[in-house]
């Protein structure tokens, strides 16, 4: 290895540690999280509790209401309560990321993005909070809020 390379390998190491731990190696990180964001939306499309349970760390911690003041702590509280939301063959919403940032160290990430009705219309906005755990990007914070 010439002295180029070593000295690429060593300044860009936390970034190539964490495009090789995706094995997403080529793509920005943030692409692979806003991947990631767009499976776990495609779960609730696709009204797939197990898929969605997946996306969830197991300390996660979601705000369930507009102002913040109710939370569910951890996975099987957070299944348990969006189970409901799972029920019938047509999701009640729907959302996407429009952004992606990750940490330099490419260990924690947040998107954001509109969430939209059935009929597609633009009724608030997520952040999500991900971290990457065991080589797999997974949500630890998500609060939705109806400012459109």
């Amino acid at each position: 290895m010439n002295r180029r390379t070593w000295l690429t390998l060593v300044a860009s190491g936390p970034i190539a540690f964490a495009l090789d731990t995706n094995g997403q190696s080529g793509r920005p990180v943030k692409d692979v999280v806003a991947d990631a964001e767009r499976s776990f939306a495609g779960a609730m499309a696709a009204r797939d509790l197990a898929a969605f349970a997946a996306h969830l760390s197991p300390e996660a911690v979601f705000f369930s209401n507009a102002d913040g003041s109710q939370v569910m702590r951890g996975k099987t509280a957070i299944v348990e309560g969006w189970k409901r939301l799972f029920e019938g063959p047509t999701a009640p919403f729907s959302w996407s990321p429009e952004t992606a940032q990750v940490l330099d160290s490419g260990t924690l990430a947040m998107t954001t993005g509109p969430v939209r009705d059935p009929k597609g219309q633009v009724t608030g906005r997520f952040s999500s909070v991900w971290r990457l755990e065991d080589g797999q990007w997974r949500v630890i914070f998500d609060r939705g809020c109806s400012c459109a």
